[in-house]
């Protein structure tokens, strides 16, 4: 079996991720495994470690506001291909996964010896998907996802606070930078995402969420 030398895995709970990283470790045995908790841990891993074979992603993970978290890494770490590791098992979660850069989505019920190969298929170049998934019809919200993934990393940090609903005054202290400059990038947000305000932008960005009918996971 082909060993990858670095993989990433981001996911939020503890017990999971602890019984599938020991799994894959008996498979993947020379494998370098570092993982994240949350968007921020997750930037943190990625910037350290650009040169990283594969990001095992929960949608979930905290702050990543459904889908746009997979589109802003799609957008500034193109080199690592991502797969989905999600409770969701519908296919028009698994296809817009997809729409958006992923290069597979492995439901967290499937057999761990299915999960290895799907490691594999990704890390040939394929695109791996369970065989129960069949393609919905063409989807909506590609262009709001084109937009996202044309902001800055600073842009789509800001993007993020707003949606926090933090003020100005707030952003530009957690980022030791002056309001002006929070404004200038407000600005520029807007432009990009074609709206007219912080409130706008959010609700834009709200059509790239989960669907609310699922758990979280």
């Amino acid at each position: 079996m082909f060993q990858p030398e670095k993989i990433i895995i981001a996911d939020d709970h503890p017990l999971f991720r602890h019984a599938l990283l020991e799994t894959l470790k008996t498979k993947f045995t020379q494998t370098q495994w570092l993982e994240a908790q949350n968007v921020e841990e997750l930037e943190n891993q990625i910037k350290t470690s650009p040169e990283a074979d594969l990001l095992l992603l929960d949608l979930h993970i905290p702050g990543a506001h459904g889908f746009t978290n997979l589109i802003n890494i799609r957008s500034h770490f193109s080199q690592i291909p991502v797969v989905i590791i999600s409770a969701h098992e519908d296919d028009e979660t698994m296809a817009k996964a997809i729409e958006y850069g992923a290069s597979g989505f492995i439901p967290k019920s499937t057999p761990v010896e299915t999960i290895c190969q799907a490691i594999v298929d990704v890390l040939a170049g394929n695109v791996w998907m369970p065989e129960h998934f069949k393609a919905p019809e063409p989807m909506a919200n590609q262009d709001i996802a084109q937009r996202i993934a044309s902001l800055t990393n600073q842009q789509y940090k800001i993007l993020m606070m707003f949606a926090q609903g933090m003020l100005n005054k707030q952003i530009a202290y957690d980022l030791n930078v002056s309001e002006a400059t929070i404004k200038a990038h407000a600005t520029a947000i807007f432009k990009k995402l074609n709206v007219r305000n912080r409130t706008q932008a959010v609700i834009a960005m709200n059509a790239l969420e989960l669907d609310n009918q699922f758990e979280q996971s």
